[in-house]
């Protein structure tokens, strides 16, 4: 009887711990607390997993050698990095459309189409695929934060999209090489969906070998944004990392990263540079322009990171409204 009384004690201490485990404040140098751990969706039954990327030094940028080298991608330049935890899949349509759906938080009550997320005008998976482990894909970088937005309204964990060194220094685990695995493009087909392997559309998430640090579909599959401002000479200023980078106010270009399943092998390289386009939007039927969706861009779609250190309450109300103005 004693026995059966600790086993449900020990029980119920797990369950609290692992419900209570993504709000703490926790120690990149405990590594009892620096751990993958899975974050459950408020209001639903999914939930994503969360892989811990370690502090570090890293080399932003290529080679002029580099098979595919553009010139944004220098100079070359050693930064340091802070560590933080990074989404070891894209987010899924699934999760996505359970904010979508969401009438419950303060973000979604609003009867207007700035802040409430409007009907998707057409279907923009393009019928490649919804449910069951698809990626979200056609949003506008204003969307992918307005969903880390609502995140932290219902989980009250501080989520976010990813700078564009913390993407780049998360993708090359250590190597330094075009692609983390080295620099054949031979080997890609083992990693990620591109243009020879994909037959012109995306594919559920996390079917391909993940690189060193636990992240699937990393390169390729779809194209992932950042929180950066795109500016073809931003290595020349980069200094080391923290996560509250400056907004700028200007809807284009900003920086995504990875490649996508259309996207030819040196597009997928760690280094490479992508920047959005006011083309993405050509045939949007809405009057004004959708803040939302992107009808060009069924390649686009979003990893979230979250940083060791929770910043204050009024710190991200700050940056939510400065990225969201």
């Amino acid at each position: 009887m004693k026995k059966n009384v600790v086993l449900v004690m020990l029980f119920f201490c797990c369950l609290y711990s692992s419900k209570n485990f993504a709000q703490q404040n926790l120690d990149q140098n405990d590594p009892a607390s620096f751990i993958s751990y899975s974050q459950k969706i408020t209001g639903s039954n999914l939930s994503f997993k969360m892989v811990p990327i370690p502090a570090g030094s890293f080399t932003i940028g290529s080679d002029q050698k580099e098979k595919g080298h553009n010139a944004d991608e220098g100079p070359k330049k050693e930064i340091k990095m802070v560590a933080f935890w990074m989404g070891a899949y894209e987010v899924t349509r699934d999760e996505l459309d359970v904010f979508l759906k969401d009438e419950t938080t303060s973000i979604n009550n609003s009867v207007d189409a700035i802040t409430r997320p409007s009907p998707q005008y057409v279907d923009l998976s393009w019928g490649m695929g919804k449910a069951g482990g698809y990626p979200a894909n056609s949003m506008s970088q204003r969307t992918a934060i307005m969903f880390c937005k609502w995140l932290y309204e219902k989980t009250k964990v501080f989520y976010r999209l990813p700078t564009e060194a913390e993407w780049e220094y998360a993708c090359k685990a250590g190597t330094k090489t075009a692609y983390f695995f080295g620099d054949d493009e031979k080997d890609l087909d083992k990693y990620a969906w591109y243009e020879k392997n994909s037959a012109d559309a995306f594919h559920k998430v996390g079917q391909k070998l993940p690189n060193p640090w636990g992240l699937y579909d990393i390169l390729g599959n779809i194209t992932e944004w950042t929180l950066d401002h795109y500016d073809s000479t931003a290595y020349e200023k980069i200094v080391n990392q923290q996560w509250n980078i400056e907004p700028n106010d200007a809807k284009y270009p900003k920086t995504l990263k990875g490649g996508s399943f259309f996207d030819l092998a040196k597009d997928l390289r760690s280094a490479k540079r992508i920047h959005s386009d006011p083309i993405w939007n050509r045939r949007d039927p809405q009057i004004p322009r959708s803040k939302w969706w992107l009808t060009e861009a069924m390649h686009v779609g979003i990893r979230l990171v979250r940083p060791l250190h929770t910043p204050t309450k009024e710190e991200i109300n700050q940056f939510f409204k400065s990225y969201l103005n």
